[in-house]
């Protein structure tokens, strides 16, 4: 006779069943965790727009619609439509201060970017004390542009002014630097290249040093010489960089104020007995603020603006094609 036995079933492991509930709120979890992702980078940001919309959107805004009006400055305003703008193009004073202010741009601004991009491939070689040159080509940028406004009208005088007498060595008469358009335009223009070009040079100087070395060592050993490899290899990698450095000088260069009222000693905001150096951005404040008219002063500063985004996408037309990039 046998006696079978049969083995227990083992038994099964019981522990606490994951409830709808739990996964409900790892559902929400995830959502949660979703939303973080994606409305933190918005929230963090949130605050430059907001800025942005309420002293940069609105200030346009608003001047846009005072330049529709004739908008005095503690007067009636009165709904004129585009006559302020009507009346601003047949403005020969408007004119002449947009041809004083390209000038005085072209003549400072490129020489300016020149020099700057020559220092900042000069500083970026191997030489004695260059710390020391990367912290002196700085130091025209934290000057006061009154102080240097001072001296080079002191520089450009007519009877003791250094200038005057380096020329007269050459024979040159003394020149009256502030009464001729041209001669005024070279004066402001030498004031903004040696306060801007030191800046300009270091914002290239840190576009280079990203450019890997590999590149000079492999055009050194084609044969490539040092001014081979600067126009091949250094100018076509800083295009991003000179594409920004050509835009912040394109629109510093023509809202250009300051340089010129303190050349001019007396703020008039005439820019000279017959407006011979007087800028755009010194005209909008000779209407706003001297002649009370805030309406004409806005669109003026309207056409600026359209001035300023003409200048760009001529500059930008320009600077793209370095490199090859057409």
């Amino acid at each position: 006779m046998t006696l079978n036995v049969d083995a227990p079933a083992p038994a099964r492991k019981t522990g606490p069943r994951r409830s709808s509930g739990n996964r409900g709120a790892k559902r929400g979890g995830n959502g949660l965790a979703r939303f973080d992702l994606r409305a933190t980078p918005y929230f963090l940001v949130s605050p430059y727009f907001l800025l942005f919309t309420l002293f940069g959107l609105f200030p346009l805004g608003y001047t846009l619609w005072v330049s529709l009006h004739d908008w005095e400055l503690a007067g009636d305003k009165t709904f004129l439509g585009l006559d302020n703008y009507t009346e601003l193009i047949a403005d020969e004073a408007f004119w002449n201060a947009v041809v004083n202010t390209v000038g005085i741009f072209v003549i400072a601004t490129i020489p300016q970017l020149v020099m700057a991009l020559l220092l900042a491939n000069a500083l970026n070689k191997r030489i004695r004390g260059r710390l020391f040159f990367r912290l002196g080509i700085l130091l025209p940028l934290v000057t006061s542009v009154v102080a240097v406004a001072v001296v080079f009208t002191q520089l450009y005088g007519r009877d003791y002014g250094m200038v005057n007498w380096v020329l007269s060595l050459f024979g040159v008469e003394a020149i009256e630097w502030q009464n001729q358009s041209w001669s005024a335009w070279i004066a402001i223009a030498t004031m903004i290249d040696w306060r801007w070009t030191g800046y300009n040079a270091i914002i290239l100087l840190a576009a280079m040093q990203t450019i890997p070395k590999d590149l000079y060592e492999a055009a050194s050993l084609d044969g490539a010489s040092p001014r081979r490899q600067f126009w091949q290899i250094t100018v076509p990698m800083l295009r991003p960089t000179l594409i920004f450095v050509v835009f912040v000088s394109t629109i510093g260069g023509l809202t250009l104020f300051a340089e010129p009222v303190m050349f001019e000693g007396n703020p008039t905001m005439a820019g000279g007995a017959t407006g011979q150096y007087q800028t755009v951005a010194m005209f909008i404040v000779k209407e706003g603020f001297r002649d009370f008219d805030m309406g004409y002063a806005s669109a003026a500063a309207w056409m600026l603006f359209a001035l300023i985004l003409i200048g760009i996408l001529i500059n930008y037309s320009f600077t793209r094609r370095i490199g090859g990039n057409k």
